[in-house]
């Protein structure tokens, strides 16, 4: 659970008087005391973020209804995978008034595949979504093409479902910087470390890009992940010691951001919006990304930026070399990004938007309590 992802959501249900329970498998003594300090309570439950151990998962399921039976709250609000599963089915038993669930993207399970882990992790998917949606009263999902698949997939019914677009980013703490370096040009990917976000693609675009044109930056920020989809730091060395990319890791993006160039994306992941696109959308950097579900949604093509196909590095490195050529386009597209940002990837409408779902009412007066979880 990230505080950066639902602070805002948090601040906003706070201040309309609501009382607000974060439930999370995996606190740390920070992010426990930043929501404490957002006027929200912290609680945990066990949940295995990855992996399909069924006695793992239904000590989820049975911590999560007793805790439902005990404290009554009036809205369930789920997210991510697991979460939306085993916290709608336990909130539906425990009779909990309203429960929506949301999907941020339908990630590593459905990419396709041929692989037979995948296809069955798929399915068990599939058919654990189409039970938590009957018991879900609303869904929301992030894109169409989401909202597309989830209906064909998994039968849920369009009087359920809301169509919010990303989630947002507070757009008064993600602006422009004054002055943005007019070299080098950088190119900077943030993701978690994984293949299917194109982390290699970006490398062997940035390989090639680097061999004729030196003086270029790229930049990966992020940390490795256990997805199935996970990158060893051993992986990535080859490209750091030989200087084509920079990977300090974990890291506050906000100073990155001001020096990017181009903010680059190459996702074949199923995003629902990319929050990292958001940001830098956010922060005035122009935006090289896929034509792919949900990476699509972030941007006007010859605008903001291009989109290229997926898994395409020669096609990622004309691109690249786009902006090389034509170094004015990264600061006239940089400017469209945050105009669409602040058209599209507002945090306060959007959490204006999933309050009116959470309580069916005019959110300024709306009472009880909700769990984000």
């Amino acid at each position: 659970m990230t505080i950066n992802f639902r602070g805002p959501l948090i601040d906003d249900l706070v201040g309309i008087g609501s009382k607000v329970a974060v439930l999370a498998p995996d606190f740390t003594d920070e992010t426990r005391g930043a929501i404490a300090a957002m006027g929200a309570a912290a609680h945990d439950y066990p949940l295995a973020r990855t992996g399909l151990n069924p006695l793992a998962d239904l000590g989820a399921l049975y911590a999560l209804w007793r805790w439902f039976r005990r404290e009554r709250p009036a809205v369930a609000f789920t997210f991510a995978a697991k979460a939306v599963v085993w916290g709608t089915l336990a909130a539906a038993a425990a009779g909990v008034p309203n429960r929506v669930a949301m999907i941020e993207g339908l990630g590593y399970a459905f990419i396709p595949s041929s692989g037979l882990k995948q296809r069955v992790v798929r399915w068990v998917l599939v058919q654990l979504y189409r039970l938590a949606f009957r018991l879900a009263h609303t869904v929301v999902v992030l894109n169409p093409d989401d909202a597309r698949d989830l209906s064909r997939w998994c039968n849920l019914k369009a009087d359920k479902t809301v169509l919010l677009g990303g989630i947002g980013v507070a757009l008064d703490e993600w602006r422009p910087p004054s002055r943005r370096p007019g070299s080098p040009i950088t190119f900077t990917m943030m993701s978690r470390i994984l293949r299917e976000k194109g982390v290699f693609e970006f490398l062997k675009a940035a390989e090639q890009v680097k061999a004729r044109h030196p003086e270029v930056r790229f930049w990966l920020l992020g940390s490795v992940d256990c997805n199935p989809g996970g990158i060893q730091p051993d992986d990535l060395q080859p490209w750091v010691e030989s200087g084509i990319v920079t990977w300090p890791g974990q890291v506050d993006v906000k100073p990155y951001l001001a020096e990017t160039s181009v903010f680059v994306l190459p996702s074949f992941y199923r995003e629902g919006v990319p929050r990292s696109t958001q940001e830098a959308m956010a922060m005035g950097c122009a935006v090289i990304t896929t034509d792919a579900p949900g990476c699509r949604d972030t941007v006007a093509e010859g605008v903001n930026g291009f989109m290229v196909p997926i898994q395409d590095v020669d096609a990622l490195v004309a691109a690249m070399e786009r902006f090389i050529a034509q170094p004015d386009l990264i600061e006239q597209m940089g400017r469209e990004s945050r105009r669409l940002a602040e058209q599209r990837f507002d945090a306060t409408r959007a959490n204006r938007r999933l309050i009116e779902v959470m309580f069916k009412t005019d959110p300024v007066h709306a009472p009880g309590e909700t769990v984000p979880g």
